[in-house]
C-alpha cells in the first residue's frame, strides 16, 4: 500500500454524512489521536483544510473547508487520507513503520534470508513475512538488529525455530 516514503497514508474516506459535506473516516493508523487538531491533509493528493474532526459512537467523520454538500464528499469516497512523512507520529525507540520494514533484506549472520514482503500483526507480536513464503516473528529473542537507513534486519533462524 505504501511505498518509499514522503507520504503516509492515515485513513481512507468512507461515506458521506448528512448534507453538508462531512465525510466517515476509515482509519489506517495505529495513534488514534492522530486525526484530533489536524489542520490540512492531502485527499488522493489534493490538499484539503480540516474544517471539523467529530468523534461520534466511536466513529470518525471529517468535514474538510470547500465540501459543503452531500455530492462534494460522495466524490472523495475511497480517497486514500496522507500526511507528509515529516508529520508522522514520532515514535519510540525500538518501533518501527510497517512501511519501513518492508523492502527490508533479513540476515541470519551473513547468510540472506529474503526481502520483507509484508508484516502481519497477529495480536500478540508482529511477523515479518519474507519474499511471500519464510514467516519470522519480530521479537528479540529473534530480532538481533534492525536497521531501516541500511534497509537490514540481522535475526538468528536457530531461535526463530525454536518458537
Amino acid at each position: 500500500m505504501q511505498s518509499a516514503v514522503n507520504e503516509i497514508i492515515v485513513g481512507k474516506i468512507g461515506a458521506a454524512r448528512g448534507l453538508d459535506g462531512t465525510v466517515k473516516i476509515i482509519p489506517l493508523t495505529d495513534f488514534e489521536g492522530r486525526f484530533d487538531g489536524l489542520e490540512k491533509i492531502s485527499v488522493g493528493g489534493k490538499i484539503f483544510a480540516v474544517e471539523q474532526v467529530k468523534h461520534i459512537g466511536g466513529q470518525l467523520f471529517m468535514k474538510f473547508v470547500g465540501v459543503d454538500s452531500r455530492e462534494d464528499a460522495r466524490a472523495l469516497t475511497n480517497k486514500f487520507l496522507t500526511v507528509d512523512r515529516a508529520d508522522a507520529a514520532p515514535l519510540a525507540d525500538g518501533e518501527f513503520y510497517t512501511f519501513d520494514i518492508i523492502g527490508c533484506e533479513i540476515f541470519d549472520g551473513e547468510k540472506k534470508i529474503g526481502t520483507v514482503t509484508d508484516v502481519l500483526k497477529t495480536g500478540s507480536n508482529d511477523v515479518f513475512e519474507v519474499d511471500g513464503k519464510i514467516l519470522i516473528p519480530a521479537l528479540k529473542s529473534v530480532v538481533h538488529s534492525i536497521d531501516v537507513a541500511a534497509k537490514k534486519i540481522s535475526v538468528d533462524m536457530t531461535a526463530a525455530t525454536e518458537i
